[in-house]
C-alpha cells in the first residue's frame, strides 16, 4: 500500500502519541494507591499524548491549524488546512484497564476530510484512509459488509449519561426497539473505533448523538472510502460539527433510518 507524505506524518505522529498512552495504560492498575485521583490521571494521559501528537504534526507542517480535544483551536497561517485530534477516544474504558480506546486524527481541506488515521495502541490496529485512495487496516484493504436485512446486521451504538433522565430514558428505550429488528447492539465506548469497524464490516452499522468533531473526522472519511454510506442520524449530510452520525451500507443505512424515526 503506497502513502502519500501527509498520512505518513499522521501515522508517525499516532505511533508516538501511543508510546505515552500504552505506558500510561500499564499504570491504570495503580491507580487505586495513587494520591491523584482518576480523573486527574487520565486528564493527565490525554494531554501527554496530545502534545506529542501535536508536537508531531506542528513541526511537520507549521503552518496548519489544529483542533484538539483537550487544547481546543489553535489557528495557523494556511488557512486551508486543519487536523482534528482526539487523543484518547475511549476514556472510561482506559481507566477500567479495557483496552478498547484509540488515537484518532483527522485531515481537513477547505471543510473536507482528506486523511484520517485511528489507531489502537493496545491490539496495535491502524485504521488509516485518504480521499479517494481507499481505506486500510495494517495495509490491509477494508471494504464496508454488504448485508441487505436489518435481522443479520450487528449494529454499534453509545449510550451516554447525560444526567438528564427524561433524555437517558428515551435513549435506552430507541436502543431496546431497535434490538428487536437486529442480530444485536454492541456499545464499545470509542466512537471511533465504532466507525473504524463498520469500515472493516466487523459492524453492519453504528448510529449515536452527542459527538464532537474529533470523535468522527476521521471515522467518517474512513467510511466513504470502505464504500460505505455515512449522514447524521437523521438522513442529512453530515460534517463534522453536525455531532451525529448514522453509517453503513446504502441498503441497511436506509432501513436503519426508518427504524430509527419510528423509534
Amino acid at each position: 500500500m503506497a502513502t502519500s507524505a501527509l498520512l505518513t506524518i499522521m501515522v508517525g505522529a499516532a505511533r508516538k502519541g501511543a508510546r505515552s498512552l500504552k505506558r500510561d495504560f500499564g499504570e491504570v492498575e495503580n491507580l487505586q494507591v495513587s494520591r491523584k485521583g482518576p480523573a486527574d490521571f487520565v486528564s493527565a494521559a490525554d494531554k501527554r499524548a496530545e502534545k506529542v501528537i501535536f508536537d508531531e504534526l506542528h513541526k511537520a507542517r507549521p503552518t496548519y491549524s489544529f483542533l484538539m480535544e483537550e487544547s481546543g483551536a489553535v489557528e495557523g497561517t494556511d488557512g486551508q488546512h486543519r487536523w482534528i485530534i482526539d487523543p484518547l477516544d475511549g476514556t472510561t474504558n482506559f481507566l477500567h484497564s479495557i483496552p478498547m480506546f484509540a488515537i484518532s486524527i483527522g485531515l481537513e481541506r477547505n471543510g473536507v476530510m482528506i486523511g484520517g488515521v485511528i489507531y489502537n495502541p493496545i491490539t496495535d490496529e491502524l485504521f488509516t484512509a485518504e480521499r479517494g485512495a481507499g481505506a486500510y487496516v495494517n495495509n490491509r484493504r477494508l471494504r464496508i459488509a454488504n448485508r441487505n436485512h436489518l435481522s443479520e446486521c450487528v449494529v454499534a451504538t453509545g449510550i451516554k449519561n447525560t444526567g438528564n433522565a427524561a433524555a437517558d430514558t428515551r435513549a435506552v428505550t430507541q436502543i431496546a426497539k431497535i434490538n428487536q429488528s437486529v442480530a444485536g447492539v454492541r456499545r464499545s465506548g470509542s466512537a471511533a473505533l465504532d466507525l473504524a469497524y463498520v469500515a472493516a464490516g466487523r459492524y453492519d452499522l453504528y448510529w449515536e448523538d452527542g459527538l464532537q468533531p474529533w470523535d468522527i473526522a476521521a471515522g467518517m472519511l474512513m467510511i466513504r472510502e470502505a464504500g460505505g454510506l455515512i449522514t447524521d442520524s437523521k438522513g442529512k449530510e453530515i460534517n463534522v460539527a453536525r455531532g451525529s452520525v448514522l453509517a453503513g451500507n446504502e441498503k441497511v443505512h436506509a432501513k436503519l433510518l426508518k427504524e430509527l424515526k419510528n423509534a
